[in-house]
C-alpha cells in the first residue's frame, strides 16, 4: 500500500480550469527525421547564417565580469553541472528532458518520466553544454516520486556536483533560477520566484496507460516548458531546492505527446530537493525507492472533505492493512483524514503527497472525522519497498 493504496487505479490529473498537471518532458521522435523540440533546436543553433545585418555593439553583456551572487553569476556556475538527457526506447521513440550532477561518481538525478522509455532495454545520453556527451544507464527510478537516478558510463573525473539546499527554509517570494531544455533549448535559464509551497499534485505525462506522480510540490512562476523536466530549481545563492516536474496545462489534449503541445504560463511545479536527495541516496544503495505509508486505502477521487478510507481494498482485501500503521492507530473503514500534522488534507491524492515527504518510522499525528465527530491519533509510518 502507498499512503493510499498503490493498487487502486492511478487517477487522471488534477484539473484546473481547462488544463491539467502534466509532467514537463518534452516528446519526440528520436530517430532521422524525427520533429519535436529538435527541429526547434537546430532552428536557434542554426540561426547565425553569414549575410546577418546586425551590428554589435562595442561592449555586450557578455565582455562585463559576471558579479558574484547575481543571477548571471549563479547560471555561470550551475550550467557547467547540468545535463540534456535524451532517452529512448528500442523502437525509437523517447523523450528529451534535463538531469544535474549529483556526486562526483557520476551520477545524475532527473525525473522517472524523463527515463521512462529508456527503462526497458532502451538507450540513454547525456550531453553537458559544452557538447561532451556521454552514454548512461538507469540506477534507480521511483515512479511515484517521479524521481530517477542515472550515472555517466566513463565519467569524467572534473564534475562539480550542484550543492543542495535546504527545500523546507524556502519561503513565498523567494528568488528562483530554473536550468533545463525547454522545447530541445538546451541550456535556458528562467527566473522567479515561489510562489506557493507545499502544492499537492498528482501528475502524468498525458501517455496511455500513465501512472500519477504525488508530490506536495514547491510552486514556482519560472518559466518551465516541456523540456524542463529533471532540471534543477535553484535558490538565489545558487543551491538546488527542487527537481522541476511539472506543469499546469491549458491545452485540452493534457499531455505534451498530443496534437499540440503546451507552454508555460507561470504555474511550475517542482519536488522539493529534501525529499528527492533521499529517494536519490535510497535509489543508488538499493536500486529500488521506499516509501513511508500510513497502511490503508483511501479514495483517489477529488474532494474537499479530505481523504476517505474506502471499504475495501482492490480486490476486495481489507483496506485497513492487518497490524500496520492505521490499524495500530485506531483507524477504520469510512473515516475521513482530514489534517496531517499541520496539514490540511482535502483527497487522498494530498494525502500520499504529504506522507511521502515523511520517512518510515516517524510519527504523524493524524486528525480525522468519523461519525460527525472530530478524532486525532499518532501514526507511526510504516515502509513499502519499491513500486510493484
Amino acid at each position: 500500500m502507498w499512503g493510499a493504496s498503490y493498487y487502486q487505479p492511478a487517477p487522471q490529473p488534477k484539473k484546473r480550469g481547462r488544463g491539467g498537471l502534466v509532467a514537463a518532458i518534452l516528446v519526440a521522435a528520436l530517430v532521422a527525421g524525427g520533429v519535436g523540440g529538435g527541429i526547434g533546436y537546430q532552428f536557434a543553433k542554426n540561426d547565425n547564417a553569414d549575410g546577418s545585418t546586425t551590428v554589435s555593439a562595442a561592449t555586450s553583456g557578455g565582455d562585463v565580469k559576471v558579479r558574484s551572487g547575481s543571477i548571471a553569476g549563479v547560471a555561470a556556475k550551475a550550467l557547467p553541472s547540468t545535463v540534456t538527457i535524451e532517452a529512448a526506447s528500442s523502437n525509437g521513440q523517447g523523450g528529451t528532458g534535463t538531469g544535474f550532477v549529483f556526486d562526483k561518481q557520476g551520477h545524475i538525478i532527473t525525473n522517472n518520466h524523463v527515463v521512462a522509455e529508456a527503462v526497458d532495454g532502451g538507450k540513454l545520453t547525456a550531453t553537458f553544454p559544452d557538447g561532451k556527451k556521454y552514454d548512461a544507464e538507469i540506477i534507480g527510478h521511483a515512479q511515484g516520486y517521479d524521481v530517477a537516478v542515472i550515472k555517466l558510463k566513463n565519467a569524467p573525473s572534473d564534475l562539480k556536483p550542484l550543492p543542495l539546499g535546504d527545500s523546507d527554509k524556502m519561503v513565498v517570494g523567494d528568488t528562483t533560477i530554473a536550468i533545463g531544455a525547454p522545447f530541445g533549448l538546451s541550456n535556458t535559464v528562467t527566473t522567479g520566484i515561489i510562489s506557493a509551497k507545499n502544492r499537492p499534485v498528482a501528475s502524468s505525462d498525458g501517455s496511455s496507460g500513465s501512472k500519477a506522480s504525488y508530490m506536495s510540490a514547491l510552486q514556482t512562476d519560472a518559466s518551465i516548458n516541456p523540456g524542463n523536466s529533471g532540471g534543477p530549481l535553484l535558490d538565489a545563492r545558487g543551491a538546488v531546492i527542487g527537481i522541476n516536474s511539472a506543469i499546469q496545462s491549458t491545452s485540452g489534449g493534457g499531455g505534451f505527446g498530443g496534437g499540440g503541445q503546451s507552454g508555460s504560463i507561470g504555474l511550475g511545479f517542482a519536488i522539493p530537493i529534501n525529499q528527492a536527495k533521499y529517494v536519490a541516496q535510497q535509489l543508488i544503495k538499493t536500486g529500488k525507492p521506499v516509501y513511508a505509508k500510513i497502511g490503508a486505502s483511501v479514495s483517489l477521487e477529488e474532494s474537499a472533505g479530505g481523504a476517505k478510507i474506502t471499504d475495501e481494498a482492490a480486490g476486495g482485501s481489507s483496506s485497513v492493512e492487518a497490524g500496520g500503521p492505521a490499524a495500530k492507530a485506531g483507524l477504520k473503514p469510512g473515516d475521513v483524514i482530514t489534517k496531517l500534522g499541520d496539514r490540511v488534507i482535502d483527497s487522498g491524492p494530498t494525502l500520499i503527497g504529504e506522507i511521502w515527504t515523511h520517512k518510515p518510522g516517524d510519527k504523524v499525528t493524524v486528525t480525522y472525522q468519523r461519525d460527525g465527530r472530530s478524532h486525532t491519533t499518532d501514526v507511526v509510518l510504516g515502509s513499502r519497498v519499491g513500486d510493484n
